[in-house]
């Protein structure tokens, strides 16, 4: 199948999708705020920079899109019709490297929250409803302190 838009096209489509910031992320952060949550963003020093971290609760959250972080069984995770062979790579790396670093943060002893974009599409309400019980159930704890992570960790 060939794509619809010409390669310029589709490169300036791909450019502009955000890192941070996103509306799900927005969504969330203004959710949690409204309900007197106060948190750090992006998480410098922890593994996978998370968007969302609670240092006093020790609860980090990752706001995934599920076409990019293959959210199992969600409508939105599809792989497109060209160049399958690049885009599975593409998506197996990002899964493996997820793992990791979750794996990373649950040794360093955070509790790890994930929210998927489809589910704040479906129901935003409900989904900030249950991260406010999730916070409020995490016991406070002195704050942790944000480190930069040393040259070496950085080619783990």
């Amino acid at each position: 199948m060939t794509d619809i838009v010409d390669a310029a096209t589709r490169r300036r489509m791909m450019q502009g999708i955000r890192g941070r910031d996103t509306k799900p992320e927005l969504l969330v952060r203004r959710g949690l705020h409204a309900r007197g949550f106060r948190y750090v963003l992006g998480g410098r020093g922890l593994p996978g920079r998370p968007d969302l971290v609670f240092p006093s609760r020790a609860v980090v959250i990752f706001v995934h899109g599920c076409f990019w972080h293959r959210h199992a069984g969600c409508r939105f995770a599809y792989v497109p019709g060209t160049r399958t062979d690049f885009w599975m790579t593409k998506f197996e790396a990002n899964v493996r490297r997820d793992h990791r670093q979750l794996e990373q943060l649950r040794a360093l002893g955070w509790n790890v929250v994930t929210v998927w974009e489809c589910e704040l599409r479906a129901d935003s309400v409900t989904v900030i409803e249950n991260l406010r019980e999730t916070l409020s159930a995490s016991e406070s704890r002195p704050p942790a302190r944000l480190q930069s992570p040393r040259k070496h960790d950085l080619h783990r």
